[in-house]
């Protein structure tokens, strides 16, 4: 194993990931709602980890991964690949957009933590901070995607009235009557939610379990702005690049001294 190949090789692949989520993030710089990610690498664990045995006849004995038993006493460490990196996982950031006035009484926007949830047509049940919301064919309160707005008792229907507003606590009215209330939901560690769509997210172990949000709080007639910021977003992407360059280099010429090494030996 050449370590300066694979060094190199994965810190292009690392910035290439990175490029993606700046990428998405710029392309949803004017999305309601859109929180960016942030992509984050970890270290590349160690390839080959050799694990010391005692075995019935008291030897011991060394089991590698794949597994491969040596008859050598004692402890054999070959090293690992500390010096690459690896992408991860990209996480949420939680800094809440400018809320923006549209006078649009089915847009809202949500005044503190929380999401939105809302279903698609197969049950599925995602999380989003987006809420310009439109009456749909049905007469529920959806998403731009169709998706069904959901309360404590499911969607909320509005199709026999006339007018429609949303108060600050989360209450629907319709011609002046309640017909239901928008729920909200928590997490434990929202950063750890899934993308997935352009707003949409879903719950993981890594997010905890929705909790309802008892005191809503909502801004009728506004939305909340995407938080990416279009020149830190340039900047990330810059720094990607010239890091991939660089890695780009360094393959390069771990490939030319491979290559002499090869050439070298290869007259004697």
């Amino acid at each position: 194993m050449h370590r300066g190949l694979y060094a190199a090789a994965s810190a292009m692949l690392v910035q290439e990931t990175n490029l993606d989520v700046v990428t998405n993030n710029l392309a949803n710089v004017d999305t309601a709602g859109f929180r960016r990610r942030v992509s984050a690498n970890a270290e590349f664990s160690a390839l080959m980890n050799r694990i010391e045995k005692i075995s019935e006849d008291g030897e011991t004995k060394i089991t590698t991964y794949p597994p491969f038993t040596m008859n050598w006493r004692g402890k054999q460490i070959i090293g690992g690949m500390a010096l690459a990196n690896v992408y991860s996982q990209s996480f949420m950031d939680t800094q809440p957009g400018i809320i923006k006035t549209t006078d649009n009484p089915l847009d809202v926007a949500i005044n503190g933590p929380g999401f939105f949830a809302v279903q698609d047509e197969a049950g599925n049940t995602y999380y989003t901070r987006q809420g310009n919301f439109l009456v749909g064919a049905d007469g529920n309160i959806v998403t731009l995607d169709g998706m069904t707005l959901q309360s404590d008792g499911g969607p909320i229907g509005v199709e026999e009235g006339t007018s429609v507003e949303i108060l600050n606590n989360g209450q629907v009215l319709v011609d002046g009557e309640l017909v239901g209330e928008i729920a909200l939901f928590t997490f434990e560690n929202p950063t750890y939610l899934q993308q997935v769509g352009r707003n949409c997210l879903i719950a993981n172990e890594d997010s905890g379990e929705p909790v309802p949000v008892d005191d809503v709080r909502l801004v009728p007639g506004t939305l909340e702005s995407s938080n990416v910021s279009v020149v830190e977003e340039m900047v990330r992407m810059i720094e990607a690049h010239r890091a991939y360059e660089g890695a780009s280099k360094a393959l390069m010429t771990h490939d030319e001294s491979t290559g002499r090494l090869i050439a070298s030996f290869g007259r004697q």
